[in-house]
């Protein structure tokens, strides 16, 4: 054990408390002066201090159910739907029941405390039980082991730790801006190249052109292994996710794909949920589709099917595919209006693969861009950890 540190459980130096929901059905429990906070509003949070909550109850709401003011400077803790979510309140506020309370003793930091949970989230996930979804319960909790060094060492743990965090959520903030500006410069250029009809262009809409197979409103009987399904899932903006991995029997590939053969470099499109996903089919083997996906398979003599993916990519005509939709829940377009969308490209087949060349080399730029801010933001994530872990090792000078 560390010199001066204290052995204990979270249950010896904290107060669990358990929260509540009172009935939503009744309108005179909500809109009062008593905060109250979820684990989804806390999910959305960067700032450890929560002192406004989006919902509020009165006082006939609080004592409908079983939740408890907290009070200022305890932690809360989510305790299902996820496991982990850590916020401190700087006011007096309440919980649902997929929360824990933890109102620390004299002798425990707040913020100590704080961070020494964040330190231990695998530990706490592992903890929770359910055959739904993971619940951590208020004894599981209180048996946690902490090891706790006077407070003036609390106080100047925390202090190192405030600040190496507040330089690392800068550099954070500065490679997700870095990372939003990489997408963003090959967007702009999209929109330069297909933002307006040119000399030498044919304005068209994709009926004319292009060929649909359509699979979609049918689902095949998936199995464990097979044939690779493709579904909306695994189409993402410019390319193809090979997860989730999904199968269907080959035995069943004739039977099944009546409506058209896809072939390598066809253009996948994802009518709903979500709407206006763009890919190439990447693969020479044979694959099955379903739900919500269209295949389309331009005129190679009118239309590169390269450039037929960056023209729907483009902000023009993702804005006019918008512009058809409908739905309440998840916005979608029918095929019909899909196919009167208007498109315009190079009637030359030579400068449209010249645009081809020069949109795919600013796309491997810009993947690599992102790559490399998608590699530092890793690197930071893991410096945060790193620092915990020395933390409540005894081990920050």
């Amino acid at each position: 054990m560390r010199a001066g540190w204290q052995l204990s459980t979270i249950g010896e130096v904290c107060e669990v408390v358990n929260g509540a929901t009172p009935k939503t059905s009744v309108a005179q429990y909500w809109g009062g002066h008593h905060r109250w906070i979820t684990p989804a509003e806390m999910g959305k949070r960067s700032n450890p201090y929560v002192d406004e909550t989006a919902r509020t109850l009165t006082d006939a709401g609080l004592q409908d159910c079983s939740a408890k003011l907290l009070p200022a400077n305890s932690v809360i803790l989510s305790s299902r739907a996820p496991i982990g979510h850590l916020v401190i309140n700087a006011e007096p506020m309440a919980t649902n029941q997929g929360c824990k309370g933890l109102v620390p003793a004299s002798g425990v930091h707040h913020k100590f405390l704080y961070y020494y949970l964040g330190n231990v989230a695998e530990l706490l996930e592992s903890l929770g039980t359910g055959a739904t979804f993971k619940e951590l319960s208020g004894g599981k909790l209180k048996a946690v082991e902490i090891f706790l060094p006077p407070m003036d060492e609390q106080k100047r743990i925390v202090a190192i730790l405030d600040q190496a965090f507040a330089g690392i959520a800068t550099a954070k903030a500065n490679s997700e801006k870095n990372l939003q500006n990489a997408r963003a410069l090959f967007e702009s250029h999209l929109q330069q190249v297909f933002g307006s009809g040119k000399e030498g262009w044919v304005d068209t809409t994709i009926d004319r052109c292009i060929r649909f197979i359509d699979y979609r409103g049918r689902t095949p009987t998936k199995t464990e292994a097979g044939l690779r399904l493709i579904t909306a899932k695994n189409v993402k903006m410019g390319f193809l996710q090979r997860t989730p991995m999904e199968f269907v029997d080959p035995r069943s590939y004739g039977s099944w794909m009546t409506r058209g053969i896809p072939k390598k470099g066809d253009v996948l499109f994802t009518t709903e949920a979500p709407l206006g996903n763009v890919a190439q089919l990447d693969t020479d083997e044979k694959v099955v589709f379903a739900q919500r996906v269209i295949i389309m398979q331009p005129d190679p003599a009118v239309l590169d099917n390269t450039l037929l993916k960056y023209l729907l990519l483009s902000p023009t005509v993702q804005e006019r595919i918008r512009d058809k939709a409908t739905g309440a829940t998840a916005l979608g377009i029918k095929a019909s209006l899909l196919k009167k969308i208007e498109i315009s490209f190079p009637r030359d087949l030579a400068e449209q693969q010249r645009l081809v060349s020069q949109l795919d080399a600013l796309k491997s730029e810009s993947l690599r861009l992102e790559r490399t801010q998608r590699q530092k933001l890793a690197a930071l994530d893991e410096l945060k950890q790193s620092l915990l872990a020395k933390a409540f090792a005894g081990e920050l000078s």
